[in-house]
């Protein structure tokens, strides 16, 4: 609710959606909040035949909304499916990773305002050292894509390992 507040993205346009998992654990389930992982080697970027995405020095990967063709083939190519279809307005959109809020030292609007706390935002390669992240086993458990597609700058801690 913080990122349609905040973006105030149409009905059914969601950049973020918890996904759930299950498996043969002896929980059985979880559930992963996802969005955009502005990946290293963006797919949605290379597909794009309108130039509608580019990534900032700081990595970040931006739409430009108003060059989108709606064509799709960046929900196509994206392996985390994170552009979204808007069949009003008939373009895709994504997140931003609220890139005004950081550009002004803020926080993103979901890692502010997640009830549970389980969002966080910083340096990658702190993050990754910090959770110790094994991307590969994470994929493996979750069936995850294989972040070798697109290198996605995202840290992902199963339930119950330590920091």
């Amino acid at each position: 609710m913080a990122c349609k507040s905040e973006n105030a993205t149409p009905t059914g346009v969601l950049w973020r959606r918890v996904r759930e998992f299950t498996f043969d654990d002896p929980n059985g389930m979880a559930f992963i909040s996802m969005s955009c992982n502005h990946c290293d080697d963006p797919q949605c970027m290379k597909v794009c035949p309108a130039d509608t995405y580019s990534k900032r020095p700081d990595g970040i990967v931006v739409q430009d909304h108003d060059k989108c063709i709606g064509c799709r083939m960046c929900i196509m190519a994206c392996p985390y499916n994170a552009p979204v279809f808007d069949p009003v307005e008939g373009k895709t959109s994504k997140c931003n990773l609220c890139a005004e809020r950081l550009d002004e030292g803020l926080k993103p609007r979901c890692v502010e305002s997640c009830p549970a706390g389980v969002l966080q935002f910083g340096d990658i390669d702190e993050l990754r050292k910090r959770y110790s992240a094994d991307l590969s086993r994470i994929e493996t458990h979750y069936k995850l894509p294989d972040h070798n597609i697109s290198h996605p700058n995202i840290v992902i801690i199963p339930a119950g390992d330590k920091e």
